[in-house]
């Protein structure tokens, strides 16, 4: 053992750089990290989104005052109160006053009442419901159909892919607000019919226009939605685990929906999200052409409407729907980018 420690003259190895480490040594080695997933990962860097969270924050409080508050709300949208026609914010009317005096307790009008007399603070909310559900159901149209049919293109590849794409070239040159009136016009006694019959009393209220809206986010909105899933499969078909469920006999109907469209979720979540402020400002823009749902049922864009004509003397009218469409299109903006940031592998630091 003498004889091999180490001589600077000669080229002997030094025996004691070869001894197994302690555990000591070990140790202090190791750098222990969580062993995480990819949607634990992508929620962490969410939650370390401030930006993000403030705007999921305002998302949650914004579908609270949609759905719930109108049940508690003194007021119902449709509710016309006589005498309170065009009243300021926090305004009584002269009967409202009379029982005030009395001694009777009178919910305030918070943002005063609209021409007809009816409290505008519950038809904001309820003009907020109805663009936050159409925003909603058309990005899952929207993702349903264009999931489905930008993974079978890319999956079939061929000719097959090279029709279905010209396909939805041929979608993006359509016009959809004429397309818009065309269908309304053309379903409207049909949709009628339909509604008179029991259980679709909702169409009644909705309307044909709102029917045909749905029915143009089925038909067009769906085209970016589908070059998106294309691009994402396109990459992911040639994968080995793809590979090893061809050999093992798997359908292509379960490989899209099983590997394929699995390992697309964290786009599709980004995108769908994305849509929502999309959807919820084409819904709004259409209603204040007057192509939304039928009175009384409120709207954000048909509230607008009502109000720009006495914008200089009832400015409130106009500000309330106005601010509550930009705050929705903001946060849900925010938010998707938040979301892209958090779940986008070529984002990750």
């Amino acid at each position: 053992m003498e004889n091999l420690k180490k001589n600077p003259l000669s080229l002997q190895l030094n025996v004691e750089d070869f001894a197994p480490a302690s555990n000591d040594e070990k140790k202090s080695l190791v750098v222990m990290r969580e062993s995480v997933n990819f949607w634990k990962d992508g929620m962490r860097r969410l939650r370390k989104n401030k930006i993000a969270m403030v705007s999921l924050v305002v998302i949650l409080l914004i579908a609270f005052m949609a759905y719930v508050l109108p049940s508690f709300w003194p007021y119902s949208y449709e509710q016309q109160i006589k005498g309170s026609n065009n009243l300021a914010p926090f305004e009584y009317s002269a009967a409202e006053q009379k029982l005030i005096d009395q001694g009777e307790n009178v919910f305030p009008h918070i943002l005063g009442t609209d021409r007809m007399g009816r409290d505008f603070a519950v038809r904001v909310m309820m003009g907020t419901r109805v663009s936050l559900s159409v925003g909603l159901l058309a990005s899952v149209l929207v993702l349903l159909i264009g999931a489905t049919y930008g993974a079978i293109s890319a999956f079939a590849g061929g000719w097959i892919d090279n029709i279905m794409m010209r396909i939805t070239d041929i979608l993006y040159t359509i016009p959809d607000i004429l397309l818009i009136i065309l269908l309304a016009m053309a379903i409207k006694e049909p949709l009628e019919g339909l509604a008179a019959k029991p259980g679709f009393g909702w169409m009644q209220k909705l309307g044909p226009n709102m029917v045909s809206i749905f029915i143009i986010f089925a038909l067009l909105y769906w085209v970016g939605m589908a070059r998106i899933v294309r691009s994402q499969v396109l990459t992911l078909k040639e994968s080995e685990y793809v590979t090893a469920a061809r050999a093992l006999g798997a359908s292509g109907g379960r490989i899209i929906k099983k590997h394929l469209l699995t390992n697309c979720m964290g786009t599709l979540i980004v995108t769908t999200t994305l849509q929502i402020p999309s959807s919820i400002f084409t819904e709004s823009y259409l209603s204040f052409l007057g192509l939304g749902v039928a009175a009384p049922m409120p709207s954000l864009g048909s509230l607008a409407t009502d109000a720009v004509k006495g914008m200089n003397t009832y400015p409130v009218l106009l500000i309330a729907p106005a601010l509550m469409i930009s705050i929705m299109i903001l946060v849900f903006n925010l938010f998707g980018d938040g979301l892209r940031d958090a779940f986008d592998p070529k984002l990750k630091s």
